[in-house]
């Protein structure tokens, strides 16, 4: 059988070398994302502080002060107007990236740290997206981005809530979130409503990520490779649901969801198959007897526990990593063509996803890699050694 695809609308060349070695956080870098246009770079790190660093100058930009512990995570708005971080202080705080100052007073209520971050997508609330917090309290919060206040409280889980994605797939206006749990399970809520649609039981350890095939376009909402800004919320509307459209229309599944676990397996899941604008959600696959929702496909191959799982821009292909040293791929036709990956023997690799072989070996790093995010042909790490690395070709 020959398998036919569109091949990349433009070449990424691997990165082989860093161009800029930045210093200023006074701690391990715990994490870091790039902004929808790929133009800054924010980081958290264990010295209770965010920085921006700008990407076309490789030079600092702001620094964000206000929480009074670790920030574990950061996501930016869809349209880049202003970004969230969430810290060990269990508090959530809104940022403007032109002046580094905070948005407001912090956003509390988790009685402990806030472990992830998620926004509503641009294509479902292009004004003023939503901010989903999960936390080790055991809930998650949704939080109202112009009034900052609290709408509602998830509280089903048992345990700490380690990671929650907010997708835009279901039958609501608000597209639905996707919440794993060290009780076990995974569960699925409307995000209208907050009312839980599904949960998902199959897992024998702890659930610690979950990754989207939309992840890519849902984060990047109306920005593309064209560098096509747009001129008010409508249209940034309309860019961001053409984009994710296209992407739902080529995958028989509709959005897909992969989690991985303390197990050592990964279970691939199809909730919303059919998904589009303008069909409503088909119901999910169940058993014979209408009963529990199972899996498309259990993955299985690591030897340690799974502690990352991304899809490929194009949603066709999923990457996991393991405690066992080994990063895995998963299914086979797309048009990406590298991945990255970081390591605690501080180095970074590129890898070719045609041979499954070593493209580039980037040592640069003094000590263990905790962070790593990638827009185009750059690449962005931070870690134990305190420094924020930029590479490119």
């Amino acid at each position: 059988m020959i398998h036919c695809s569109p091949q990349s609308v433009f070449k990424v060349r691997p990165a082989t070398r860093c161009s800029s070695t930045l210093s200023g956080h006074g701690s391990p870098i715990l994490c870091c994302s790039f902004s929808p246009t790929g133009n800054t770079c924010a980081t958290g790190a264990g010295d209770a502080t965010a920085r921006l660093w700008n990407l076309d100058t490789e030079t600092p930009s702001h620094t964000l002060t206000g929480h009074t512990g670790w920030v574990l995570c950061v996501e930016w708005e869809g349209r880049e107007r202003w970004l969230v971080t969430g810290g060990h202080d269990n508090q959530v705080r809104m940022w403007d990236p032109k002046t580094g100052k905070p948005i407001g007073d912090a956003l509390k209520g988790h009685t402990k740290w806030v472990t992830s971050l998620a926004l509503e997508p641009i294509h479902l609330n292009p004004g003023a997206p939503r901010i989903a917090s999960s936390s080790k309290d055991g809930t998650v919060k949704v939080w109202n981005s112009s009034t900052r206040r609290l709408e509602y409280t998830l509280g089903g889980h048992s345990a700490s809530v380690n990671v929650v994605k907010w997708g835009g797939a279901g039958t609501g206006k608000a597209g639905v979130l996707y919440t794993a749990s060290s009780d076990r399970t995974i569960r699925v809520w409307d995000a209208d409503t907050g009312r839980n649609l599904h949960t998902l039981k199959d897992h024998a350890h702890w659930v610690t990520n979950l990754t989207l095939n939309t992840d890519f376009v849902l984060r990047t909402g109306p920005f593309d490779h064209t560098g096509k800004k747009p001129a008010n919320d409508e249209e940034a509307k309309v860019l961001a649901r053409k984009r994710y459209d296209a992407l739902i229309s080529s995958t028989p599944g509709g959005e897909l969801l992969i989690s991985g676990s303390d197990d050592h397996t990964l279970f691939l899941w199809s909730l919303f198959p059919n998904t589009s604008s303008s069909t409503a959600s088909a119901p999910p696959s169940e058993d014979n007897t209408g009963g529990k929702l199972k899996p498309k496909a259990r993955l299985l191959g690591h030897q340690r526990q799974v502690n990352h799982s991304a899809f490929s821009p194009d949603g066709r292909w999923a990457a996991s990593a393991s405690f066992d040293s080994s990063v895995r791929l998963w299914d086979g036709r797309t048009d990406s063509r590298m991945l990255v990956s970081a390591s605690k023997d501080g180095t970074l690799k590129i890898w070719d996803l045609k041979t499954f072989k070593i493209k580039n070996d980037l040592p640069g790093h003094t000590d263990e890699v905790y962070c790593v995010d990638f827009v185009a042909d750059k690449i962005v790490s931070g870690g134990r050694d305190r420094t924020v690395k930029i590479w490119k070709n």
